[in-house]
């Protein structure tokens, strides 16, 4: 018979080593901790030494407001914070920290000394040393400048067992530096340095404007990062949302570069993530990830950040509301990134041929456009000019009688699909003869040939050109203010028909549809089950859809209750009238639950015409007359996320004359 353990209350330092098990897991917790300190305390230039990987010292010097010799007592004490001071504090928190377990944690675990001074006159330091035992609060003068440095060495020294799951010195020194990466993203009004076993490795001036942002993220992340990005600056229902976004055709084999801030705080939040993973969806190649350095501000009051020890995570307080503003601002931002024509710096060749052939010692005077892409809307002059010689408004948009000529020659090609299709017509055109119709209307096959390039005035040529041969049947050669643009013509027109077909499927009640579909504007074309399918879901699912009966309903999906845990689907989407449904239901309840909108069945349609848009392009040996391939470089232009196919893949690539003088040493 076992004896019955008496309670007891843990003692300080044990209590003390538990608590650091949440907060401390390695040397790159320790910092990310202490920085936080230094930027709630107002600092202007924080400085980060390592030694070991961190393993052996850490330091931490900023130029803050300092810790005054009342309160050091106090300082590596559980609990004890200046943060906060009531429950109203702490919902509406808009500090880093706030719990007041750090430097306690810390110091539990490691030989710290901390020494600051909250005044003007440098020898009014004082110093509190602690060796991973109870806090005692014996204060000792130390002259110092004010602010306050924390120094931690030998971390886990005594706690063996934690010692041994640090990993090498490479390893560790490389999240400490992701660590300092994030933090310094967050704030560029601060001045950083990193030191590693005495050898600076990050020198970052304070940024109070946007060149000097940008300066730092490149230096961060690389200039190919803002070279292939967007900025985006959103605000809506109280909620702001600004950075940059990676364009598609600049991702990445694993999410190294996604940073996301909520108020400045740096989070990895599940609905973030759905919300942006949903905004790439089509655009990205398979496996691959975004880019991205996202900051959302909001009222502190409608987001809590006391759900996580390490302070990672945030709940807010209407989901729903956010990541509707996340998933739509940017959609639209990727969406209206069209190919443009601006000059980065080392392509600024206009002016200076590298050829040679410019007047010696002249230099035209071209002043590079920012590095983040600009909308091709912003042009003005070349859309009238193509609208003229092409004979089409530049807003035309593919209309209902295009997809569902479309959607004929895609029948005629795959009879076995013929249920599948949205309205099958009862004319049935050759795939070709398709391909054809979907260029009449725009130029005249017999157009004359477009005249060169405006050189004087890039602004009056469209941004992709005009074409000037075709390359082995497979790519289009356009030739622009710039130089070179070489398009893959199938990848091209797959997502020109692609966009297409989704605008009058999904966007039937924006766009209003034709005459001939004005019965059915606002959802899509339904087909009922012979038999209808009965779901076992629970109750809380069951009131989920009820609450979303509207949204099933505009995606033709049909759900009626049956039970208090029942419920049967009895009409879906005609596209997917052969699908398994349940498993389909299931995964949106579940997203509706969780994130209060779900893209399942949407990516299931738009999965289906891709498909048909991939075989109703145009494929590889197929001559194009030149006024076919401006047509197909005109439609790119107008068409969302025309740089990348339905898979992922680039749709389109450019070569400066820079580039182009470099390949053959020209003015060498």
């Amino acid at each position: 018979m076992t004896q019955t353990q008496r309670i007891h209350i843990l003692n300080p330092r044990l209590a003390n080593q538990i608590a650091a098990g949440e907060v401390v897991e390695r040397p790159s917790s320790v910092v990310k901790e202490l920085i936080e300190n230094a930027i709630d305390a107002g600092s202007h230039r924080i400085e980060v030494e390592l030694e070991a990987g961190g393993a052996r010292l850490i330091r931490i010097r900023d130029d803050g407001s300092g810790i005054g010799e009342d309160d050091l007592p106090l300082a590596l004490s559980r609990h004890a914070t200046s943060k906060i001071d009531s429950l109203e504090d702490l919902e509406g928190v808009a500090s880093l920290g706030f719990r007041g377990e750090a430097l306690a944690s810390i110091s539990s675990v490691s030989r710290l000394e901390l020494v600051s001074n909250a005044t003007d006159e440098p020898a009014a330091g004082w110093r509190v040393v602690v060796e991973g035992r109870d806090m005692e609060s014996r204060v000792t003068p130390a002259p110092h400048p004010r602010g306050t440095s924390v120094a931690v060495r030998d971390l886990f020294f005594n706690t063996p067992a934690r010692r041994k799951f640090l990993r090498t010195e490479k390893t560790e020194f490389s999240h400490v530096e992701e660590v300092f990466r994030r933090l310094a993203l967050s704030r560029y009004d601060i001045g950083w340095t990193l030191r590693h076993n005495q050898k600076t490795l990050h020198q970052l001036r304070p940024a109070n404007d946007a060149a000097g942002s940008e300066r730092r993220i490149s230096a961060l992340l690389g200039s190919k990062f803002l070279d292939n990005a967007l900025h985006l600056d959103i605000e809506a229902s109280g909620l702001r949302l600004w950075g940059w976004v990676g364009l598609p055709t600049h991702s990445r084999a694993q999410a190294d570069q996604q940073y996301f801030f909520v108020n400045g705080r740096v989070v990895r939040d599940r609905l973030v993530a759905h919300a942006i993973r949903q905004a790439y969806r089509d655009v990205l190649f398979h496996g691959r990830h975004p880019v991205f350095v996202l900051y959302l501000e909001l009222d502190p009051m409608v987001v809590d950040v006391n759900v996580h020890p390490t302070k990672h995570e945030v709940r807010f307080r209407d989901g729903r509301l956010v990541h509707d503003f996340l998933f739509s601002s940017l959609h639209r931002a990727l969406g209206d990134a069209r190919p443009n024509a601006r000059v980065s710096p080392e392509d600024d060749s206009k002016g200076e041929q590298a050829s040679g052939e410019q007047a010696s010692g002249a230099k035209a005077d071209h002043s590079p456009t920012s590095s983040s892409l600009d909308s091709f809307h912003a042009q003005p002059g070349w859309q009238q000019q193509m609208a003229l010689r092409a004979g089409q408004d530049d807003s035309a948009r593919p209309s209902a009688g295009r997809v569902r000529e479309f959607m004929a020659g895609y029948q005629a090609l795959h009879p076995e699909h013929e249920e599948r299709l949205l309205t099958p017509q009862p004319s049935v055109l050759e795939g070709r003869e398709t391909q054809k119709h979907l260029h009449e209307g725009q130029v005249d096959a017999a157009a004359p040939r477009l005249p060169p390039l405006p050189q004087d005035d890039p602004t009056q040529a469209p941004p992709l050109g005009y074409a000037i041969a075709q390359l082995h049947g497979v790519y289009i050669l356009a030739q622009t203010a710039r130089g070179l643009v070489i398009v893959d013509m199938h990848a091209a027109h797959e997502r020109i028909t692609y966009e297409g077909m989704k605008q009058q499927i999904f966007l039937a009640d924006s766009l209003g549809g034709d005459s001939n579909d004005a019965g059915n504007k606002g959802a899509l074309n339904a087909q009922p089950l012979l038999v209808p399918v009965s779901l076992a879901v629970s109750a809380a699912e069951v009131e989920t859809a009820e609450q979303s009966r509207d949204a099933f309903s505009r995606l033709g999906v049909e759900l009626d209750v049956a039970g208090p845990e029942t419920l049967l689907v009895r009409q879906v989407p005609s596209l997917l009238a052969q699908a398994d449904v349940e498993p389909l239901i299931r995964d949106m309840l579940s997203d509706l639950e969780r994130y209060g909108r779900s893209d399942r069945l949407e990516a299931h349609i738009n999965e289906l015409l891709s498909t048909m848009a991939c075989h109703g392009s145009v494929r590889a040996n197929r001559r194009l007359s030149i006024a076919e391939m401006n047509a197909l470089l005109r439609d790119m232009e107008r068409t969302e996320r025309s740089g990348q196919c339905n898979h992922g893949r680039p749709t389109w690539t450019e070569m400066s004359m820079r580039e182009l003088d470099k390949l053959f040493l020209r003015g060498q």
